[in-house]
């Protein structure tokens, strides 16, 4: 027998044995998003088939009968019936939800089968550049939305705080001090990965309440919806200061993070103090979270000093101490630049870890490393990047890629598809295809599949809908050969100058698409407005791409100020530069059309959190610095800047306007004076904005279709 099946076999016990399940809170999640469905379904519990999960669908007497091996696996079998049948859709961009009054019959039984043990979801990222400000109410919909795309492993590491802010109390640290430690509620996800500490605090005692509130809400409704939580684990990330606390024991600094952050030092796993606070905080894990099997962290996840660590003894020690306090659990690790490295995995059997393989879009990682050394492992992709708002999607590549992995030399390792994107608020057709992958073991022709993905997305298709698409699937969404990392980044949230390669260190503003394709697709997609211009996915949609073309004509706007300013050509560059300024002003009022573009609806959930005006402050600051230059504030020159910048309205006028109207005006001058260009300190501007506290919008302030045929009238498309 292999170590797949001992491991699938593992799984059993854990996500859902081979008995049926109790599928009733199934019914809550389906009544919340479609409440026209109450009463005209019925669920069943069946057995997995051969340890796999199944779901059948079927029609009886009017009503639909959704059988299942548990709720994931019902969650999406009622989401494929809502989809291909009755043509609606529930998602993070956009809804078609509007009732069915007679559903659709079913000819026959569809039964479907997962060929995957695991359906994976979540970046450390993503839970600070989609979800840092989520109260319960919010992350209901998010398990909703997860047990409709037959989720059923995901990361969710919020409260953690309190699990730190114990732990260093019980090891002699005052409070005061041990806040120090814990970032600000937009930060966790890099705190938690050994990039840095205390950035965006101090937090006050009510934060750290309410986020371990909200995880306990969280943790509960996703083991009654049979979604196993991963936890962090202890692998010795500990305060720089601990060496202050035990000067004898071996505890090694890690050195810098980008932006010129001091990384957490390393407690070298094995020694007596790591077992002894290793105790201590999985008690206390499981005292506020209850027992959980899987654990995500690892030490050297992008970096640190690996001198005095033997990293395959280092692994073995982590893992000791895990099940000693856990039995059984998985060790999760995230398979990015390099790690888990060879020598790690060297200390760890198969069945102890499952490797996520990011970035599967992008690169064959678990090729080259030959199925992570025949240890379990997940092909997962990124996709998004510091949540950038941007069309984005290799959909091509994603339809056929975890088919041939699965069938590959490698396969008989493979327990898990994932999506793993720094954002999720955004391009919702990827992740529909991403998990729709999860229950298919052949490759999806993808120029079908669109067709049906618009017939259910909109409620209907019309013909200039579906040529839209196809314009998009050759463009913004082809299959590209480069490596970029995500979108194509937009010129208009650049730092201005006249050498801009990029927006973030490690983007691109380079275009890999014709942008006049985009161009013909938001006319053919606009033209469908006539039939389906009141359903809210299509009205997300054609916001969404006019904000595409928009910005691709920033991109080449530039380029002209770029080649007036090089010849000296002051009558060009005003004209590209008085268009360049007016595009921006367009993309504010344009944006300010849905909630999901909007600054104001932002800060707006971060204050919220806060229960005294301190709080609220302190969240609007990490809201703030987050998408613009992240920080440190003491940091000029930060590296970070703009690696979660927005297309976002209020950000448009405000923050990026400013700047590129300071920059257009020294240009200008430089030009008329025939000089060099002035240094302009765009960091004291962009601090001075997150300094700021006035009030933005939380609710669209325009009509999306007018603004829409605004844009498409006063430009020539």
């Amino acid at each position: 027998m292999t170590r797949k099946i001992f491991f699938i076999l593992f799984l059993l016990a854990l996500i859902g044995n081979v008995n049926a399940q109790n599928l009733s809170p199934l019914k809550n999640v389906i009544n919340r998003v479609c409440p026209w469905m109450t009463g005209k379904y019925i669920l069943k519990s069946i057995p997995k088939e051969n340890g796999k999960d199944v779901f059948e669908l079927s029609t009886q007497n009017g009503k639909l009968i959704i059988k299942a091996s548990n709720i994931p696996s019902g969650g999406m079998g009622f989401n494929w019936y809502l989809k291909n049948y009755c043509h609606r859709f529930y998602s993070h961009c956009g809804n078609n939800l509007a009732p069915v009054s007679k559903l659709p019959v079913l000819k026959e039984t569809i039964r479907k089968i997962s060929p995957y043990p695991y359906r994976y979801y979540l970046n450390y990222c993503t839970l600070n550049y989609s979800m840092s400000f989520q109260g319960p109410e919010e992350w209901e919909k998010e398990l909703d939305w997860m047990v409709l795309n037959g989720i059923n492993l995901a990361l969710m590491t919020n409260g953690m705080e309190k699990v730190w802010l114990n732990t260093l109390t019980h090891f002699g640290y005052s409070r005061e001090e041990a806040l120090k430690f814990i970032p600000g509620p937009a930060f966790n996800a890099w705190w938690l990965m050994g990039n840095l500490e205390g950035w965006g605090g101090p937090v006050s005692q009510s934060m750290i309440d309410e986020r371990s509130k909200t995880e306990q809400f969280i943790v509960t409704r996703m083991r009654e919806l049979n979604i196993e939580p991963v936890f962090q684990c202890f692998y010795g990330m500990v305060p720089i200061s601990l060496k202050n606390h035990y000067p004898k024991s071996p505890i090694i600094e890690q050195g810098k993070w980008a932006g010129d952050f001091d990384r957490p030092s390393i407690l070298l796993p094995g020694d007596s103090l790591f077992k002894e606070m290793a105790a201590f905080y999985y008690k206390e894990l499981k005292r506020l979270y209850g027992q959980a099997h899987f654990f995500g962290g690892e030490p050297f996840h992008e970096g640190g000093r690996r001198e005095g660590i033997t990293e395959s003894d280092a692994a073995h020690a982590v893992y000791t101490e895990l099940i000693k306090h856990n039995p059984g659990s998985v060790w999760v690790l995230q398979g990015w630049s390099g790690n888990p490295s060879k020598e790690l995995l060297n200390g760890l059997k198969s069945d102890e870890t499952l490797v996520l393989d990011l970035f599967g879009e992008a690169a064959n990682y678990w090729e080259k490393r030959e199925g992570y050394d025949n240890h379990n492992w997940a092909w997962c992709t990124v996709s998004n990047f510091g949540e950038k708002t941007g069309l984005y999607g290799r959909l091509e590549r994603l339809a056929t890629e975890p088919p041939r992995a699965l069938a590959g030399p490698y396969g008989k390792y493979m327990v898990g598809i994932g999506a793993m994107p720094e954002g999720v608020l955004n391009n919702p057709v990827y992740f529909d295809l991403h998990y729709d992958m999860g229950w298919n073991e052949k490759p999806v022709d993808i120029q079908l599949w669109i067709r049906n993905y618009v017939q259910y997305r909109y409620g209907k298709a019309p013909q200039s809908a579906l040529e839209a698409w196809d314009l998009l699937l050759r463009s913004a969404y082809k299959t590209d050969e480069t490596s970029q990392e995500g979108c194509a980044e937009s010129i208009l949230c650049a730092r201005p100058s006249f050498s801009i390669k990029s927006v973030s260190t490690w983007g691109t503003a380079k275009l890999y698409y014709d942008p006049k394709v985009t161009i013909q697709a938001l006319n053919k997609l606009w033209e469908a407005s006539k039939e389906i211009g009141t359903v809210d996915a299509y009205l997300y949609d054609l916001v969404d791409l006019s904000r595409q073309v928009l910005g691709n004509q920033g991109r080449e706007l530039y380029k002209e100020m770029q080649e007036a300013y090089a010849t000296k050509d002051l009558n060009h560059f005003n004209q590209a530069a008085s268009q360049f300024l007016t595009i921006l002003r367009e993309q504010d009022e344009l944006l300010s059309s849905r909630k999901e573009f909007l600054v104001g609806n932002w800060i707006a959930h971060a204050r919220k959190l806060g229960k005294t005006k301190a709080d609220q402050d302190l969240l609007e600051k990490n809201a703030r610095a987050q998408i613009t230059y992240w920080g440190p504030d003491t940091n000029t020159t930060t590296n970070l800047h703009e690696y979660a910048h927005k297309e976002w309205a209020g950000l448009m006028k405000d923050f990026y306007l400013p700047r590129w109207e300071l920059f257009i005006q020294e240009s200008q001058n430089a030009l008329k004076e025939n000089r060099p260009l002035k240094e302009i300190d765009f960091f004291t501007m962009e601090l001075k904005w997150n300094q700021q506290r006035n009030p933005y919008p939380s609710k669209p302030q325009t009509d999306p279709l007018k603004a829409v045929h605004k844009i498409i009238t006063s430009n020539t498309f």
